[in-house]
């Protein structure tokens, strides 16, 4: 239905047949490949000695762009995880405190368990840190640069000590 009405208001019903609720249109063969256009696109800008499209190997690597990038990493790897462990719930044929205790009869270390611990509480904490920040930027806030490193280097204090304080526990 959305495309339906937005070929109409683009285009309205004159340059266009309804036919069984659709809209048609009569197409015209384009002159000339994707690929033609490509090369000609291409030529010209190495006639007018044009650099070719940067990537992203080229670009100085910043705070927020590396935050960007953690936060949206964080995201799916949290989503990825509760999915994971909630399938394994329905599917695994024990309850939750039996596994609670395989893990126990393991004797892991005190060592790798607080640094379990901190792996698991680090991209939490990050994200939802990072979370706010991203909240208060919707409200219109902290978007000048010196900002913009400030919040950034505080949200990630802020994970560390909080991570850390969680692992400890």
């Amino acid at each position: 239905m959305a495309l339906l009405l937005r070929t109409v208001a683009r285009q309205g019903l004159y340059s266009s047949r309804l036919q069984f609720g659709v809209v048609y249109r009569h197409a015209v063969p384009m002159a000339t490949t994707a690929k033609e256009e490509l090369n000609t696109y291409l030529a010209k800008n190495t006639r007018l000695n044009r650099p070719v499209s940067p990537h992203v190997s080229i670009y100085r690597w910043s705070v927020p762009m590396m935050m960007s990038i953690s936060h949206r990493g964080t995201g799916v790897a949290l989503s990825s995880g509760i999915s994971a462990f909630a399938i394994a719930a329905l599917v695994l044929p024990e309850s939750y405190p039996y596994y609670l205790d395989l893990i126990h009869s393991m004797s892991f270390g005190p060592q790798f368990l607080a640094f379990s611990k901190f792996a698991l509480a680090f991209p939490v904490a990050y994200h939802s840190f990072n979370g706010v920040r991203h909240l208060i930027w919707d409200i219109g806030k902290g978007f000048k640069i010196p900002q913009v490193y400030g919040s950034g280097y505080t949200v990630i204090a802020l994970t560390i000590l909080t991570s850390v304080a969680l692992a400890a526990m």
